[in-house]
């Protein structure tokens, strides 16, 4: 179901770099009262499945200073201004990992946590993976791991893979090796 009207009036309480927080209030249906939400605004994302032959994926260890760790995850970014993002895609493999694809196939897309935030978040699976060395972004703290299909099915039952994007991309590609199978 898609809300009959837009939010009645928006205001911006935060604007960062990447991302602003809005109030927004909505006007109640016939009898009932408005409300109002705060809501993250956010451009989108992307999260790229990189795999390489004999059933081998790319993982990355991410320091992740919202929550004071490393996380085990896929490799993701921001989109840029008007980048489409298989564009972004290509460009954080390369940032995150060191290889370039000759294939990047869309997979799924999803919302993040579409209770409180407007990030789409754009799943591709890279194919073709040549080595082209990393180029992190300052303050990025990222170490690649290549790691075979039954260890990441481990490691998803397990706990070890707490990343949400991750855990959906993955979800979603293992889902569809199964129906094939």
């Amino acid at each position: 179901m898609r809300l009959a009207a837009g939010p009645v009036s928006t205001e911006v309480l935060l604007k960062t770099r990447l991302f602003s927080v809005e109030r927004r209030e909505y006007a109640g249906a016939e009898g009932v009262c408005g409300f109002t939400r705060e809501v993250v605004v956010h451009p989108g994302a992307v999260v790229i499945l990189p795999l390489l032959n004999a059933g081998r994926i790319v993982m990355i260890h991410n320091v992740r200073h919202g929550v004071g760790r490393e996380l085990l995850e896929l490799p993701a970014g921001t989109l840029e201004p008007d980048e489409v993002p298989i564009v972004t895609a290509g460009r954080e493999l390369v940032e995150e990992t060191g290889y370039r694809a000759s294939r990047l196939d869309p997979l799924a897309e999803f919302f993040m946590s579409p209770g409180i935030l407007s990030e789409r978040m754009h799943a591709f699976i890279a194919q073709d993976l040549t080595w082209v060395g990393q180029a992190l972004e300052v303050g990025e703290h990222i170490r690649t791991e290549i790691v075979d299909i039954p260890t990441v099915r481990a490691w998803m039952r397990d706990g070890r893979i707490e990343d949400a994007k991750t855990l959906a991309a993955l979800g979603v590609y293992f889902a569809r090796m199964t129906a094939v199978d």
